[in-house]
């Protein structure tokens, strides 16, 4: 009686899934135009509009399945079948990774996020450590045959935008001055050499980026080739990056998803890896806008990190925070945050407005300076892997959400992030070092951040140094959103003179202070831990203290500005002249 019902579900599901990626790739395939059109907004737009689609055709296609069939569908045998008949519809697909995921999001909502479990939903994939391959080739190959300055010019050619190139020529000296001082010599100089380059540009904000490899014998080196448009009809070459490290900040975790044609996702990400074999895979499907199966790629490591793994889970170090409380697996480079079930007194917040929040931060431009998020409901962790301390801290401060029994702990609703060094303790370990510079330099990344983020209209709020982390390649990232607000709902004020000396010397202030104004000469007691730490903000980023900046700062946002702030130094940037 179940094989009929379960072949409709089936069918159903793989037709939303159809309709969900027709409608991605749409949105996909405009973000050229968009480019060469100078369209930063549309731009900005059309990445929250694809992010919201798969939230957006789950949800309908759940509501119609509960619709036609009625309580049948709540039946665990019937799900079972339609897993398998839907294993068998999703085999010619050249997604169907992605495929499995779109079933996992559907069942989970048609019954109401209950226990993860393997027989009637892919919790693990069909295709782990497969790779799709399909007959369009993935990449086009150059070779240096009739040497490099020939090679350049054809990849300009075949990578050519519907307006020109602002100059050709110069594009070109500047990528051979760079290739003869910058890579093995073998690249200006011969064979044996094949340079691969993925056909689909990668779109996101300002930028074009060209991405591939130039293979020297068994040596791989990476590069991303940024093209940008000059605002007047058309696009140069801004520079070209080789390094492992920095082509891994252009794929961040704190970026905003590429916008790219892929035609086998699996394919794509398997080349991408090859590349930045440092960015997990979860990561990898992330950047190019598949966060979703980031998400179930993330945890299928998770589960492989528990089994091959023995050390406990504990408090993440740092300072503890009013709002959320973290814990992590040491061996595992992620935090778990969830929300606190009671907050500090001097927190005016709910815990629907920090869940609002953290889906603003996904939809936003995170233009290098907040960390990425996956949310969770009902995460089953094995007991016997928590330190008694967490478990003691869970169930003081987040028992509605914690359930605790022999063999299992379920967290109802978490936070994943990628786990970085809190900068206050950063800055405590370079000072007992003596190390004047990494004290320069992470001063030098967290006004940057707290500058790029309010160029983006984003206020971080709570800015101490606890809030921020620092990643592996040293940038300072935002990660605390609780109190996150638009830079445009912000009030800056000057505090006003006392009237007569007893009201500065009032515990209470002398003035009114609204439920947005924002003091920016209070910021002050951010670098009150240290003489040095308080000179070098003052001398980089002083300017941060004062109302005018950021009063200049909403003016600019207001009148539609949008900001360069590209994954690379601007010290890379090739000369236009």
């Amino acid at each position: 009686m179940t094989v009929p019902y379960a072949d409709r579900i089936a069918d159903a599901v793989l037709e939303k899934f159809a309709d969900y990626r027709s409608r991605f790739q749409t949105i996909t395939a405009a973000a050229q135009l968009r480019f060469e059109k100078a369209d930063w907004h549309a731009i900005q737009r059309a990445g929250a509009s694809r992010i919201d689609l798969y939230e957006d055709n789950t949800e309908s296609a759940a509501d119609a399945i509960v619709d036609q069939l009625g309580e049948v569908v709540y039946d665990a045998t019937l799900w079972h079948d339609v897993k398998r008949r839907y294993a068998e519809k999703i085999r010619v697909r050249n997604d169907p990774e992605l495929a499995e995921t779109f079933f996992n999001s559907i069942y989970l909502k048609v019954l109401k996020y209950g226990e993860l479990d393997d027989a009637h939903m892919f919790i693990r994939s069909d295709y782990e450590g497969r790779t799709i391959a399909t007959e369009d080739r993935l990449c086009r190959i150059y070779t240096l045959e009739n040497g490099l300055v020939a090679l350049l010019k054809r990849v300009l050619d075949d990578f050519a935008f519907d307006i020109p190139w602002e100059n050709r020529r110069r594009d070109i000296r500047n990528l051979v001055h760079f290739a003869r001082s910058h890579l093995p010599p073998e690249v200006a100089g011969g064979p044996p050499l094949n340079v691969e380059i993925i056909r689909s540009v990668f779109f996101r904000n300002k930028g074009a980026y060209i991405v591939g490899r130039i293979n020297i014998g068994e040596r791989h080196v990476p590069f991303v080739l940024p093209v940008l448009n000059n605002g007047n009809g058309a696009v140069y070459v801004d520079t070209l990056i080789v390094d492992e490290n920095d082509v891994s900040v252009i794929f961040s975790f704190t970026r905003s998803y590429f916008m790219v044609d892929v035609n086998s996702p699996s394919e794509f990400v398997g080349f991408l890896h090859s590349l930045i074999p440092m960015k997990s895979k979860a990561e990898l499907y992330c950047s190019i806008g598949f966060y979703k199966q980031g998400k179930a790629e993330f945890y299928r490591s998770f589960l492989d990190q528990l089994q091959n793994s023995n050390d406990q889970f504990v408090i993440a170090p740092g300072t503890r925070g009013m709002v959320m409380t973290v814990f992590t697996l040491p061996s595992f480079p992620v935090v778990f945050k969830l929300i606190k079930d009671r907050f500090s007194s001097s927190k005016n917040i709910t815990r629907d407005l920090v869940k609002d929040r953290y889906r603003l931060v996904k939809r936003h431009d995170r233009v290098g300076r907040m960390a990425d998020t996956q949310e969770f409901t009902n995460f089953l962790f094995p007991r016997n892997r928590f330190s008694p301390e967490l478990i003691e801290e869970l169930q003081k401060v987040a028992a509605s959400s914690v359930t605790v029994d022999e063999e299992l702990i379920t967290i109802k609703h978490l936070w994943t992030e990628r786990r970085m060094t809190p900068l206050n303790l950063y800055i405590d370990d370079a000072l007992a070092r003596n190390d004047e510079e990494a004290v320069f330099h992470a001063i030098n990344e967290y006004g940057k951040a707290i500058k790029q983020l309010a160029a983006a209209n984003i206020f971080a709020g709570d800015m101490l140094f606890k809030n921020f982390g620092v990643t592996r390649h040293r940038r300072v990232v935002f990660y605390d959103y609780d109190e996150i607000m638009y830079l445009t709902d912000c009030n800056f004020r000057r505090i006003p003179e006392p009237l007569y000396p007893e009201q500065e010397m009032s515990g209470e202030p002398w003035y009114s202070v609204g439920p947005n104004d924002v003091f920016p000469e209070e910021f002050t007691i951010l670098t009150a831990c240290n003489p040095l730490v308080r000179r070098i903000f003052n001398e980089l980023h002083g300017d941060l203290l004062d109302v005018v900046f950021w009063q200049s700062m909403q003016e600019q946002v207001r009148n539609g500005e949008i900001v360069d702030v590209f994954p690379y130094r601007k010290i890379q940037r090739f000369p236009r002249l």
